[in-house]
């Protein structure tokens, strides 16, 4: 049987919900500092934390994250090369790379420049390089053979960036929503955050139904904003392909509509 991890995302999904769920389903949530200062990145070791959470009374998990501020502007050919000099695993490497190419082409579509050009801002401070790259190392470390997703919520609202207010979905995630199912939300504001969809492409995610699985473990994964009138998390699901074999009668009872008349 061949592993299968699914994500479905009722309210959206973010790169540090990306992060908590995958740490929790490697059964790393509570070494994930060790994951970290494995990695090589510049990051503190202690820039993460994975920690119970709950939301109206239903307990899931959060991931905590305490970065200090910089006004670095990199560029995609400085965050290939610190990619390149990290000690992440070669699977995790190929992910991240690709997610950061996807994020760059996205932003030079929207800008009208060439990828290279771009002189990422919210997507290339800490914060997006410790999502993806560790959310990469860890789904390494699950390497399941196929990965579902629910398609993504969308809604009215806007977002705060760079370049000041602008509608939801800002103009990256609009970009890379091309091919990917995606349904409305009956709330506002940002649902799915450029880092997220960027991982979830790179990653190789299908978007569609529950797939036929037999579920070895779930979380619940909640992110830093609640929105107002919908069921909010993510739900994070571990499991073998296919369905279980079924289980043998005990002696003496009858398959129904087989009793004597």
């Amino acid at each position: 049987m061949s592993g299968v991890l699914v994500i479905r995302t009722p309210s959206g999904l973010s790169g540090d919900m990306l992060l908590a769920g995958l740490a929790v389903m490697a059964g790393e949530a509570a070494d994930i500092g060790s994951v970290l200062a494995a990695a090589g990145l510049p990051l503190p070791p202690d820039a993460v934390e994975i920690r119970p959470h709950a939301l109206q009374g239903i307990s899931g998990w959060q991931a905590r994250v305490r970065l200090p501020h910089e006004h670095a502007h990199r560029r995609l050919g400085d965050i290939m090369a610190l990619i390149e000099a990290s000690h992440l695993s070669a699977p995790a490497k190929t992910v991240a790379a690709r997610a950061f190419t996807l994020l760059a082409e996205a932003e030079g579509a929207v800008h009208g420049r060439p990828p290279g050009e771009i002189a990422f801002h919210e997507v290339g401070a800490l914060d997006s390089i410790l999502d993806t790259c560790v959310a990469a190392e860890l789904l390494a470390r699950i390497a399941p053979d196929r990965l579902v997703c629910s398609p993504l919520p969308l809604c009215d609202g806007t977002v705060r960036c760079a370049h000041g207010p602008l509608p939801t979905p800002a103009p990256a995630v609009q970009e890379l929503l091309r091919g990917v199912p995606v349904r409305g939300l009956a709330s506002t504001g940002e649902t799915v955050t450029p880092t997220a969809i960027a991982f979830l492409r790179a990653a190789g995610f299908a978007f569609g139904y529950w797939p036929e699985m037999v579920i070895r473990q779930t979380a619940r994964i909640y992110g830093g904003r609640v929105l107002p009138g919908v069921p909010n998390g993510a739900l994070f699901a571990l499991g073998d392909a296919g369905l279980a074999p079924v289980e043998q009668r005990p002696k003496g009872l009858t398959e129904p509509g087989s009793e004597s008349t």
